[in-house]
């Protein structure tokens, strides 16, 4: 057990808790719904980043490079200024929904390097102008663009191209779990000196207007360069600093004059360092040297092609030479980051996939944020604080009242998407499980407790509507949790959190069967799934089409978490065979689900196209013929997620449900033989159950592994690229809807800005189809291959081209033959440059013909999967499961 293992057990079995403090501040809190206050709710503009400086939140902090306790109560960030700019540097910038063309994106460049699952070493990079920063000309250039144009980023300015600009890598080192240190070491890559503001700040959370708190916390000069934070609760905390920088303070309070244009209720604002370091402006600033804001201003001259660096350390205690030791403590720390990844990377080969894995791991880690949002209070007011306009009691979440989240959350994207996803969230925990079981098991535990899970059984999307309908991935997500986690424990599973977790998706389950399966049928309306925005129409409002939407998506999703729901039943069965019974319940489903498919409404109507072999939606408009509607998108590729393998030994113990099986066999025949393998065992009389076999399976696999269709060099796209050359059309009530193949950024106006779906490819998709080809080959047991690429005269295994979409998705991050990384796409400096290429960020989707990064640049959450591809890739390869060399792309 090497040293940050040991951590990871003290702070599990409660002896020291070195989770305490961690990368829990946000990147962007303005903007968000929580601290929209308006009538209308129009959260982007209530809030915006140039009031940002001078608002104090309501309900968290934001900061780059920044750590907080876990109730963040106390905050510590950094902040810069090139002595050119409006205002200093101590928040990211970004354009709001409303501004990009297509929505809401960061337009910095930073990078997360690495982290511990303790964060007892952390690192970060963050790449800074030495000129102006072109705040205008970002935003004013994507605002002449439209949907067919490309989004302008910072890097397209031009303000790096003489490379007069920072490097500045954030480091922390716990030398204990109150014991931290921190650094910025800022390199000038320009030709010329070049001077620099850095200012480590501290910072605390708004909290004492809420009237619970009697006694108001404190920071106060202590010493030349020390401060004192107090609070009643948590004592002393020294921070002290390298060197001598001034040490200015003031308060973290709204500056209400420059915001709303009345006077101010106090006299040190939040705003006051940015005025004095900006502007010479001390009106702001408590000479007393105390308040509730402080920072270490440091003005440093850094030579051409030099570094300079700035460290402080927190302690309980007062020590002189307290900052003598924080190299050591960084180096000590450094090294048990590198003894710790040695291990989880122990199978790979490849050092570049070792460095992808280990940045993909560092940014689910620095994805953590404390999350608070107390929807009740929110929605009313706080005690003493204006009342909120009575428009928002009938509007966004107010049926959430029972929601009051205060935890440590995986955040999506901490600027774009700084609040919880739900299905995003579950596939977190996947890669995350690797390194932190802990954290992975308790994150999907705490969307299911009662202050987060609506009494009716529905799981909170995300905060812009909690009501909002994702797949239901969550019992995915447990099951495979339990299945690493168990693995990693020496087979020995955790039964309370898979009981647990059970107890609550039953709930959920029988939501979705209330309230997404109106008519009893068996099949689902989803409304908004992840998928919707491939649709023709808004699938989230089939209702104003005048008609009602069949979704093969909804459907075979529901398929599916029958299927997961039936496998976290039998695994409890280990434990009690009480569980059998629930087995039943939800093979029973699963069953209806498959037969509803191919029989809607018992007319005779399947969603299942056999001129096409493929899945489609259906409409039914009132009066008049269903229409199928022929789009060739991943929603007709998801039925083939429903699929469990089990292992025949499984059944030996279990009579009511093997009764409960053979009672299907006989009596439902018809019904069985479209979805299970129960008479005929494959490898190692391992049975299956599946939505699609045979001439089905086929098919689909067959069009998927198409280049023409789905298969781009970079995995399987969203879309086919059959509707390149072939647009899809059809008029309803009167409107003509088209659906045609755009590999990048989508045009789309139906969905708002981030529409998207037209072809990209998705990483939790392409995940799932990989988990799914594997466990068909469980099944099987290598004895089934099919033509890989359709129509390259190569047969392989499924296990095999498993392995080879693996690669294709890990080729978006990898270098080519000419050194480039297809995520970097046409930037020559991000693909050359020695401080640029080997940075790796994990974008929201890639485009589908040349895997270019789009949307999101910081959603390492679910494309971090890419971890968890690299980690079974290189697994397998070092089992020597395979006698023939891959036939690689």
């Amino acid at each position: 057990m090497n040293i940050e293992k040991q951590r990871l057990l003290e702070d599990r079995e409660r002896k020291k808790h070195w989770k305490k403090w961690g990368p829990y501040l946000t990147e962007r809190q303005w903007g968000t719904v929580r601290e929209d206050y308006s009538k209308d709710g129009s959260a982007w503009e209530n809030v915006t980043h140039e009031d940002a400086r001078s608002k104090a939140y309501r309900w968290g902090e934001e900061g780059i490079g920044g750590i907080s306790d876990h109730k963040q109560k106390l905050c510590i960030s950094w902040a810069f200024w090139n002595g050119k700019d409006p205002q200093i540097k101590e928040r990211l910038f970004g354009l709001t929904g409303n501004q990009g063309n297509h929505g809401e994106d960061v337009k910095e460049l930073y990078y997360y390097l690495d982290s511990t699952p303790t964060h007892s070493y952390m690192k970060m990079l963050y790449k800074y102008p030495q000129n102006e920063f072109p705040y205008g000309k970002l935003v004013d250039e994507n605002r002449k663009r439209g949907k067919k144009e490309r989004e302008y980023e910072l890097i397209d300015t031009g303000i790096f191209d003489q490379d007069e600009y920072f490097d500045i890598f954030i480091e922390y080192a716990k030398n204990d779990v109150e014991d931290i240190v921190g650094k910025a070491t800022i390199h000038n890559r320009g030709d010329k000196d070049a001077e620099i503001v850095v200012m480590p700040t501290i910072w605390f959370r708004k909290t004492w207007f809420t009237g619970h708190e009697p006694f108001l916390p404190k920071l106060s000069k202590v010493k030349k360069n020390r401060i004192k934070a107090f609070t009643p609760k948590n004592g002393n905390y020294f921070f002290t600093f390298e060197g001598k920088p001034k040490l200015k303070f003031c308060d973290n309070e709204t500056n209400r004059e420059r915001l709303y244009h009345i006077p101010n209720e106090k006299q040190y604002l939040k705003d006051g360092i940015n005025d004095y370091v900006v502007d010479g402006d001390k009106s702001h600033l408590n000479k007393g040297h105390f308040g509730t804001k402080a920072a270490a201003i440091y003005k440093l001259i850094v030579p051409a092609k030099g570094s300079v660096s700035v460290k402080f350390r927190m302690m309980h205690q007062q020590f002189d030479d307290a900052t003598e030791h924080c190299e050591s403590i960084l180096a000590s720390r450094k090294k048990d980051a590198d003894d710790f990844y040695a291990i989880i990377q122990e199978n790979i080969q490849e050092e570049e996939l070792k460095q992808i894995q280990r940045q993909a791991f560092a940014g689910m880690m620095w994805g953590k944020q404390f999350y608070y949002y107390n929807v009740e209070r929110w929605l009313d007011g706080d005690p003493g604080r204006y009342i909120p306009p009575v428009e928002r009691k009938k509007g966004r979440n107010n049926q959430w009242r029972h929601l009051q989240n205060y935890d440590i959350i995986s955040m999506p994207d901490k600027w774009e998407y700084p609040w919880y996803a739900a299905w995003d969230l579950a596939f977190h925990c996947i890669p995350i499980a690797r390194i932190d079981p802990d954290f992975a098991k308790n994150q999907l535990i705490l969307l299911l407790n009662e202050w987060y899970m609506h009494p009716n059984g529905q799981i909170p999307a995300y905060e812009w509507n909690f009501s909002d309908v994702n797949p239901p991935v969550h019992a995915y997500a447990v099951e495979r949790v339990y299945q690493i986690d168990k693995k990693m424990n020496g087979g020995k599973g955790d039964q309370e959190f898979l009981e647990r977790a059970l107890h609550k998706l039953m709930l959920n389950f029988t939501w979705w069967v209330n309230r997404k399966d109106n008519d009893g049928k068996n099949l689902f309306e989803g409304g908004f799934l992840g998928l919707d925005n491939i649709s023709l129409i808004d699938r989230s409002h089939a209702a104003l089409y005048k008609g009602k939407l069949e979704q093969a998506d909804a459907t075979s999703w529901m398929a599916m978490f029958s299927l997961n729901m039936l496998r976290i039943s039998l695994d409890l069965c280990e434990f009690n065979k009480v569980y059998q019974f629930t087995a039943t319940k939800f093979l029973e489903h699963f069953l209806y689900i498959a037969g509803a498919m191919n029989n809607i409404s018992g007319e005779n109507i399947s969603l299942w196209d056999d001129a096409d072999n493929f899945f489609y939606d259906i409409f039914h408009l009132h009066g008049k013929d269903p229409k199928v509607m022929k789009v060739r998108s991943i929603v007709g590729i998801i039925p083939f997620f429903a699929v469990e393998p089990i292992r025949e030994e499984m059944f030996e113990n279990l009579p009511e449900f093997k009764k409960r099986m053979e009672f299907f066999m006989k009596e439902k025949p018809k019904l069985a033989s479209l979805v299970t393998s129960w008479e005929q065992p494959g490898h190692d009389k391992r049975r299956l159950f599946a939505l699609l076999r045979g001439h089905r399976m086929k098919s689909i696999l067959q069009k998927m592994l198409d280049s023409d269709e789905f298969l781009s060099e970079y995995g399987i796209r969203s879309l086919s690229k059959y509707h390149e050359k072939n647009p899809y059309s059809m008029q309803i009530n009167g409107d003509v809807s088209t659906i045609s193949y755009i590999p990048g950024e989508s045009d789309s106006l139906m969905f708002g800005g981030n529409s998207n779906w037209r072809g990209p490819i998705w990483f939790p998709i392409n995940y799932l189809i990989i988990e799914s080809l594997k466990r068909y080959d469980f099944y099987y047991g290598g004895e089934f291959s099919i033509e890989y690429p359709t129509g390259s005269g190569n047969f392989l295994t499924m296990d095999l081209i498993a392995k080879e979409l693996s690669l294709r998705c890990m080729k978006i991050f990898m270098k080519d033959q000419n050194g480039h990384r297809p995520f970097n796409g046409d930037y020559k400096k991000m693909q050359e440059d020695p401080h640029f290429r080997d940075y790796i960020l994990f974008y929201e989707y890639f485009h589908g013909d040349n895997g270019r990064g789009l949307g999101a640049s910081h959603q390492t959450g679910w494309t971090g999967l890419v971890a968890e591809m690299i980690y079974k890739y290189s697994k397998d390869d070092s089992d020597k499961k395979y006698a023939t060399p891959l036939f690689r792309i």
